[in-house]
Parts: structure tokens; sequence; C-alpha cells
């Protein structure tokens, strides 16, 4: 695979850096886990595909020196902790760039390392708001909403700090030198907007939020719900795809406004719903698959994988739980994920096995172990 040999340490957090380190591992990287001692039976990690992990006690001195040799046979170190944590823990990439100079110091916050907020607590809510990105999100006369924790958590945090580690190991194969990398999630989000900066002279955004043709507010981009409870998804915003949505719901145009006349999309929704709301999403499927009026249906979690497309793509794969997820994207020609298909690691499942591969001997593996600064999933582990 395209990340083969790339040895990636990660330390254990919530959703946006397991999902880093998930992407990196599916390409092929080798990732640790580094989990905390004491942890609960449940992980918080539910994006552990692929990894091992190694219970480890950083805030022991013994614990964080473990870390610091690891870094120096790692080419990625991934952490998610608020600004200024590993450096009390004398972790911080002074230190441990000037042991391994090669090391790419990814750090996965919020925030990011400066500013205002840089020690403050946040979630994908509050960074999306401060990104500007969640006052576009919402409907006419409403609150702004979030759309769950995708954007600013998986798409502005993990997905570009993955970016972001793939171009510095880029670099480092010219320079030989790692780098630390900065990864906001407000940034990140910020920069995921950036077509909505740059389309502001486009008319596209003039209206209030919810009455723009991207928001909610053309009848020809929104969902309709049909008579099974189900619903249709509507994105027919080029004339002739238009034209082919008016002709597949029984229309005339002849008879109907213009496509872009704002003061009546309130009208034409309003007609839309009602002939919508007049066959199941399986007739509808009947009329529009195969045409370019740009309809589909929206599909649940329980659907998706058995959908005829997304079955010709194999977009899902089940693992030896038959637990179905989304397979990686995007696919390359050569050199393809090939994603574990083994169940997620548990908490210190692989300790021994990764400090021995690290370089650690038997005997200061059970120094370690018994001075609790690590842990087993299997206490009888082989010693």
């Amino acid at each position: 695979m395209a990340l083969s040999g790339v040895r990636v340490l990660e330390l254990a957090g919530l959703a946006p850096a397991p999902l880093c380190g998930m992407i990196l591992a599916d390409f092929g990287a080798r990732v640790v886990r580094v989990d905390r001692t004491s942890c609960p039976v449940m992980a918080t990690d539910v994006q552990g595909r692929g990894k091992r992990s190694l219970a480890l006690d950083l805030k022991r001195p013994s614990g964080a020196a473990a870390l610091r040799r690891l870094c120096c046979a790692a080419d990625v170190l991934i952490e998610p902790f608020r600004h200024g944590v590993m450096e009390k823990l004398g972790l911080g990439p002074e230190v441990l760039l000037q042991e391994n100079p090669r090391l790419i110091y990814a750090r996965l916050t919020g925030f990011g390392q400066a500013g205002k907020y840089a020690k403050c607590a946040g979630h994908d809510i509050n960074y999306l708001a401060l990104s500007g990105v969640l006052s576009k999100l919402g409907r006419k006369d409403e609150n702004p909403y979030a759309p769950v924790n995708l954007l600013a958590d998986f798409a502005g945090g993990g997905v570009m700090c993955a970016l972001g580690i793939v171009t510095a190991l880029y670099e480092r194969t010219r320079s030989g030198k790692g780098q630390i990398i900065d990864a906001s999630m407000v940034k990140g989000v910020a920069y995921l907007s950036s077509f909505l900066w740059k389309s502001q002279n486009l008319g596209l955004w003039n209206r209030p939020r919810g009455e723009n043709l991207l928001d909610s507010g053309a009848p020809f981009y929104e969902t309709y719900k049909t008579s099974d409870g189900k619903f249709m998804a509507v994105g027919a915003i080029e004339p002739e795809f238009y034209e082919q949505l008016i002709k597949g719901l029984g229309l005339d145009s002849d008879e109907l406004p213009s496509q872009l006349s704002f003061t009546d999309w309130p009208e034409m929704k309003k007609k839309f719903v009602s002939i919508f709301a007049q066959k199941t999403q399986a007739e509808w499927c009947s009329i529009f698959d195969g045409t370019d009026a740009c309809v589909t249906p929206v599909l649940s979690f329980d659907e998706v994988a058995s959908h005829q497309h997304n079955k010709q793509r194999s977009s899902f794969i089940k693992n030896d739980q038959e637990d179905i997820s989304p397979r990686p994207a995007p696919l390359l020609s050569r050199t393809p994920a090939a994603p574990s298909l083994k169940r997620d690691p548990f908490i210190g499942e692989h300790t021994e096995e990764i400090l021995l591969e690290y370089g650690f001997t038997r005997q200061e593996i059970a120094k370690l172990y018994s001075d609790k600064v690590i842990e087993f999933s299997k206490p009888k582990a082989n010693l």
C-alpha cells in the first residue's frame, strides 16, 4: 500500500485524531494507538481499524521516557491534547524533534496552538461557529444548526491533519527533515469553506440564510418526503437537469414560472412537496434512475450498503464481526487501500509486541509492567 513502512504513533483521543490515524492505517501505515492505562473496558475510539494498542501512562516519568524512545523510531506522532499538555510532560516538539529530526509532529486541536482560545475546551459546534461556517447552515427563520459533528471534527480536523501528514512526509523525501503540523479544526473547516468565500461575488449568497440556491431556498435543491415516509434528494441546478426534473414530476415547464424566479420558490416548493408525497421512494426511483434529473433516494444506514450502485462499487466492507463500514477513499489504481477486516484492538492488547518491535528488552518491559507504567489486555503476557 501507498504508506507501507510508515510508523505512526497516535496518542488516544476523541473523534478527529482516531479518524486521522485510521486513514493512515487504511493506506498501509503501521499505526500504534498509545492508550491511557486504567481505562474503562470500553474504549472511546471506534475508529481503531488496522491499529495496534499500547497502554502507557504518560504522566509517569518512565512512561514519558518510553514514548520519547518510541518517537525516536517513529515517522509520525499524532497528538490531540490541548495547548501546553505535551510540554508539561516533557514531550513537546522541541524535545522530540531534537531527538528525531525526521519526526512529523502532528498537533490536532480545535483552536490551534496559538490565539485567544488556544487553551480552551470546545467541540465541533464551537469550532464551526468560530470559523464562520455555522452562520451559513440552517433553514429560513430557524437557528443555525450543525450537521452532526462531521464538518469541524472530521473534515476540518481528521482529514485535513492526514493531508498535512502526507504532505510533510512527501516533503521529507527531499529535505530529510520532519516538521510540526498545527492542525486546527477552526482553520481546517474555514479552509474547507473556501468556495463559500470565493463565490460571494457570484450572487449565490446574496439572500438571507435559507433563501439561497444551495441552502434549502431553491425548490430544485431540496429533500422531499415520499408516500411511504422516506425521502428523495433533488439537486437539479442546471436548466437541462431542471427540465428533466419537471418532466419526471409530470409537469409542463411552459406552465410554470422561471426556474430562477426567487419570489416563486416558496410556492414551487409547496407544489413539489405535494407531488413527491403521491408516490413511494421506489416509484420515484423507477422514474428518475438513469436520468440526469439529479434525483436520488435518501438512503438510511441500513439500506446504503445494499444499494445497487454501492454494491457495484464495493463501497462498503464487513469486518470479522460482521460490522459494516465504508471502504477507504479515494481509490488508488496501483496501490489501493486494503483496510484491516479484524476487530478493533483492545486497550493494551499489543503492548508487549510493540515495545519489543521498537527495541525494548523483555527485562525493560517487565520493569515497566511491575511499576504499572504499562498494561496488557492479557495479564498473562509471556514475559
